[in-house]
């Protein structure tokens, strides 16, 4: 087939839209370029990070505006939760218990002892010994019986001669009846006890009156906590007391108003009298060697002091009747100078020999146990 040749007229307008396609073409590049590169309300400026909110962070929109602009609020660390103490369950409300009225200070009947005895023998007196011995000779001895009969005796006057027979015989009784473990069925004084479960010595002795010490020595017993279930045991019906006479420097100990021992003291010095009237062992005031200062120097001494006066044991007293009724820093208690027993040499304090005054430590209980001083 023939070809027929183009127009130079058509030729003329194929180069213009050639020319247009080429100019359109650098123009749309660069738009692109100034778009991607150069600056301007499209562009980014060189360096500039591209930074993505999270949709929190997107401003609302407001009546007033497009965005409203708001600096953020600082974001606060939790304060640290401080540990709170562990709730405890409230105590159950005991019901109060009833308030008992205390005791009255009764003071045993003790034997008055006539200071200047009758020098002729007393035939009541002589009568109630003489049945004593006899007593005591039947086989078995009639012990309680015999006790009782010289205990009578006690409260009448004699002769010196006599109340010292007396007083050595019933001595001498006690060390039967009291400080050993036999029993006597018909004793009002001590008696036979079967221990329970959950016993304690010291409550024993605090429901009898008396110090839970001497129920162990009686007993044999080496320490408070030996007590077994089931057990008898020998107590004692309690309290003990005491009788000071100033002018013989002697002191009587008594279970109730039975005699048991005697013993020597010394007393105050002249200006510094013991007291007279009646005391009571002092709750709290039975100790064993305690620190101690002179109220007249000052000084304080110590258990392991060479020249530590108190003895080995000390029993404070409170004042209640009497010449004593408000007194306070007296006391029974030992000494380091024996020969300072039977004189004045004291600041108002009873002293005794240590062996002595560690046997009145035993006897005498704090509230229940009475000291009468008297001329």
């Amino acid at each position: 087939m023939a070809r027929y040749p183009r127009s130079s007229q058509g030729r003329r307008r194929d180069r213009t839209r050639s020319w247009a396609y080429t100019i359109l073409a650098l123009l749309i590049t660069a738009v692109i370029i100034a778009f991607i590169y150069g600056p301007g309300p499209f562009g980014r400026n060189k360096g500039d990070t591209v930074e993505i909110l999270p949709e929190a962070d997107v401003p609302e929109a407001t009546e007033t505006g497009l965005y409203s602009v708001t600096e953020p609020e600082p974001r606060l660390e939790p304060e640290p939760q401080l540990e709170t103490e562990p709730r405890l369950e409230p105590e159950p409300q005991l019901e109060p218990e009833p308030q008992l009225e205390p005791e009255p200070v009764l003071e045993p009947n003790l034997p008055k002892i006539e200071l200047e005895p009758a020098v002729e023998p007393n035939p009541e007196a002589a009568k109630l010994i003489a049945e004593a011995m006899a007593v005591l000779g039947e086989k078995p001895s009639r012990i309680i019986d015999a006790r009782e009969r010289l205990n009578e005796a006690l409260r009448i006057p004699m002769s010196g001669q006599q109340r010292a027979f007396v007083k050595d015989q019933l001595s001498e009784l006690a060390d039967q009846w009291l400080f050993s473990r036999r029993f006597f069925p018909q004793d009002r004084l001590c008696e036979s006890l079967q221990v329970k479960p959950g016993d304690q010595l010291r409550r024993i002795g605090e429901r009898y009156k008396v110090p839970y010490e001497i129920l162990m020595e009686i007993n044999n017993i080496s320490r408070p906590e030996g007590l077994r279930a089931g057990e008898r045991i020998k107590v004692i019906n309690g309290p003990f007391h005491a009788k000071v006479y100033l002018s013989a420097f002697t002191m009587d100990l008594y279970l109730q108003n039975t005699f048991v021992r005697s013993f020597p003291v010394g007393l105050g010095k002249p200006g510094m009298e013991t007291p007279t009237g009646l005391w009571r062992v002092k709750e709290g005031g039975k100790l064993m060697k305690p620190v101690w200062t002179d109220p007249i120097t000052g000084k304080t001494y110590y258990p392991e002091d060479p020249d530590y006066p108190l003895g080995s044991r000390w029993i404070g007293l409170d004042g209640i009747e009497g010449g004593a009724e408000g007194r306070t820093g007296f006391a029974i208690h030992g000494t380091k100078d024996p020969d300072e027993i039977g004189t004045a040499g004291s600041q108002g304090c009873i002293r005794l020999h240590n062996g002595d005054v560690i046997l009145a430590y035993k006897l005498l209980a704090p509230i229940h146990s009475l000291v009468r001083v008297e001329e």
